[in-house]
Order: C-alpha cells, then sequence, then structure tokens
C-alpha cells in the first residue's frame, strides 16, 4: 500500500484520483489510500509570508507528513513546488502534463478585446503583469479561491473577466464555453504549469520505483528546464516571473520572462538545446536575464 497525501480542494482531490488510477493500473494489486492533508495555503485569510509566499503554504504539511513517515507520496501542483525542496525529499516522478496555458474566461476571447476599464480576476502576480503589460487601464484585482468559486463571482458578475489555468478546468471536467485560450508565446505561463510532481523520502527507492511508471520523459524533461531557470534567477510566487519549455524531437526549446509587478519593466530570453541539457539551458537562461538587470527587477 502507499499512502498518498494531497491538499482536500476539489482540483486537488481530482488529480491525486488520476495519479492513484493510473498508478495502480500499473501496478496490479497496489493499494493507494488518499490522506487529505490542510494546508497553510487553504486557509483563506491566510496572505503569502516572506519570501517563500504561497508555494510555501501550500506544500509545508504534505512535507512534514512525508519526513515524518504518515505519508510515502506527496501530489502537488508543480508550479507550487518552491525552487528548493526540504532536506531528504524528491521529486519521485513527472507524470504527463496537462495543458499549461492560461485561459481568459469572459464574453471576449482575448485580453486586447476587454472594454476599457475592465474588471479582471486573478491572484497571480505573474498574470497581472502580463494582463497590464498589455492593458494599462484594466482593473486587475485579486481573486483568490478554489476554481468554482472564481467561476461563480465571475457569472455573478463580479468581474468583466478572470484568468485561470486551463489544466484546473480540464482535470475537474469543467467544459467553460467561455474560457479563451492565451497562447503561450504571448502570454508564458509559470514555471511547471500544467504539470504535477508526485514527492517522496529521496531514500524511498521501493516508493520511487513504484511511480518510475507513470514518469513521463517529455514533461519531465521540459519541467527540469523551467525548475533550473527558476532556482538560477532566485525568484519564487511572489515574483511576476514565467518559463515555458516544449520538447520536440530530442530539443528542448525555452522561453522565459521576468516583469515588474505592473508589467513596466519586462525581459525576456529564449533559446533551444538538446533535451540532454534542459536543465544547463534553463541556468543559462536565467544567466542573461540576470546580466541583463532581472536582479534589480527581482527585489523591486
Amino acid at each position: 500500500m502507499l499512502r498518498f497525501g494531497t491538499r482536500g480542494s476539489a482540483l486537488a482531490r481530482a488529480q491525486t484520483d488520476q495519479i492513484r488510477v493510473a498508478l495502480e493500473s500499473r501496478h496490479p494489486g497496489l493499494r493507494v489510500e488518499v490522506v487529505e492533508i490542510r494546508t497553510s495555503g487553504d486557509d483563506p485569510g491566510r496572505q503569502p509570508l516572506g519570501p517563500a509566499g504561497l508555494k510555501g503554504l501550500f506544500v509545508k504539511e504534505i512535507e512534514e507528513a512525508l519526513a515524518d513517515g504518515r505519508i510515502d507520496v506527496g501530489v502537488h501542483s508543480m508550479k507550487d513546488v518552491p525552487a528548493h525542496l526540504a532536506p531528504g525529499l524528491a521529486i519521485g516522478a513527472v507524470p504527463a502534463r496537462a495543458p499549461a496555458y492560461d485561459v481568459l474566461v469572459g464574453a471576449v476571447d482575448s485580453v486586447a478585446a476587454l472594454a476599457p476599464g475592465a474588471r479582471v480576476g486573478t491572484a497571480s502576480v505573474r498574470r497581472r503583469a502580463q494582463i497590464l503589460a498589455r492593458r494599462r487601464d484594466l482593473a486587475v484585482e485579486n481573486l483568490r479561491g478554489n476554481v468554482d468559486t472564481r467561476l461563480r463571482r465571475w457569472r455573478a458578475g463580479e468581474f468583466d473577466a478572470i484568468v485561470l489555468a486551463a489544466a484546473g478546468l480540464a482535470r475537474l471536467g469543467i467544459a467553460e464555453p467561455a474560457a479563451h485560450p492565451l497562447p503561450t508565446d504571448d502570454f508564458v505561463p509559470a514555471v511547471g504549469q500544467g504539470a504535477l510532481a508526485l514527492e517522496c523520502r529521496a531514500g524511498d527507492t521501493a516508493t520511487r520505483d513504484r511511480l518510475a511508471a507513470i514518469e513521463d520523459p517529455v514533461t519531465a524533461v521540459a519541467v527540469a528546464a523551467e525548475r533550473a531557470f527558476l532556482v538560477a534567477i532566485g525568484g519564487d510566487c511572489n515574483t511576476p516571473l514565467a518559463a515555458y519549455a516544449t520538447v520536440t524531437d530530442g530539443r528542448v526549446a525555452l522561453r522565459t520572462l521576468v516583469t515588474d509587478p505592473d508589467g513596466r519593466r519586462r525581459l525576456e530570453e529564449a533559446g533551444s538545446a538538446p533535451a540532454a541539457d534542459a536543465e544547463a539551458l534553463g541556468r543559462e537562461l536565467a544567466a542573461r536575464l540576470l546580466a541583463a538587470g532581472a536582479a534589480d527587477i527581482l527585489r523591486g
């Protein structure tokens, strides 16, 4: 038996159940128990504190449960995982990625088509910066909560549009007709967006061997490039940075972005390399951005 630890939100439970089914199908006779763990990030009154921000708040208690043996695997949204894992823990597998792009939910199909002064809801500093970089006149307002809550507030007319991750809608099976994809070459996703991280104890070889059955090599390479960039640039979820990698014919292509919270100062770099050099590519693009002044932007 394996014990999976997850947050209690509908999205977290849905994606954990999908992983459970996939793993049990690869290992006949294996039983996976799902353990719900309330994290600090699930407290609606809690705001990001310190440099770790919500990333640390969404994974801290799950990592503690891993470390003390209450669970065997922590199931996280990759974009919530801090650049540096807690000591003694490792990412045991990266399953196939869901759509990485964001969607604009509203009556129009693009940020450019929104009415002057339209109210746009998002809790992401990255999304806020990229929206304002295109439309300074828009009122971008904080919108937290689970996917259903955000959609309900939009339907109630509190916002003219909201921006969400397409992966959340897909994993919840929500077919929202008003959800319009934002192209990744124009609206760069967060590091790891759409991917999952299956975290385990670094020395637990039996669990790592089991998880290897649902590793997706293409997603793993793409995420490796993105996370290498995250580590090298020195950012976190409170800084508006973005990175998105794709893998084709044995090569990884990576696009990266660092911007200030209002989208006024913006630096971008892109490149490609053999898949075996994915992490080196992430570090290289981070070095280019730092040489161009990214550290000043990240410091605010």
